[in-house]
């Protein structure tokens, strides 16, 4: 993977383009089990943090609540939301599933190797309604 290499400006410049496209991700936990706390949703961020400097997207906010998590996303047009919604979902729940202090945890609550379900919701959002959001995160 290459390294993110736009930085968060109001407006990307590329070649071809110039473009201000943010999205507001709710990712929410398999059957919402209320799993994203303590050392988990650190390492859930921590993961998170890591697959955005390797992509072509910029997290500008991140909160989680205890059954789901919200991101705020600058991306480019090259890249899709849904790709963006996968490349966090495989990476976060393959490298949850490494970690051996979270297996007992995980084990409990799931049959296989999953850790966010199939409701994801997001929503494309003005820059006026980005404004407001960001200032209550």
């Amino acid at each position: 993977m290459r390294k993110n290499h736009y930085p968060l400006r109001g407006y990307i410049s590329t070649n071809r383009s110039k473009h201000n496209l943010k999205a507001h991700l709710i990712l929410v936990c398999k059957y919402r089990k209320k799993l994203l706390q303590g050392d988990l949703n650190d390492f859930i961020k921590s993961v998170i943090d890591e697959i955005a400097t390797q992509s072509h997207f910029i997290i500008i906010a991140m909160e989680s609540d205890i059954d789901h998590l919200h991101l705020m996303v600058q991306y480019i047009p090259r890249m899709s939301i849904s790709s963006i919604i996968s490349k966090i979902k495989q990476f976060t729940t393959y490298r949850v599933w490494r970690d051996k202090r979270f297996i007992p945890l995980l084990q409990k609550h799931f049959w296989k190797e999953k850790l966010f379900g199939l409701m994801d919701f997001l929503f494309a959002l003005s820059v006026k309604l980005i404004l407001k959001l960001s200032r209550r995160i």
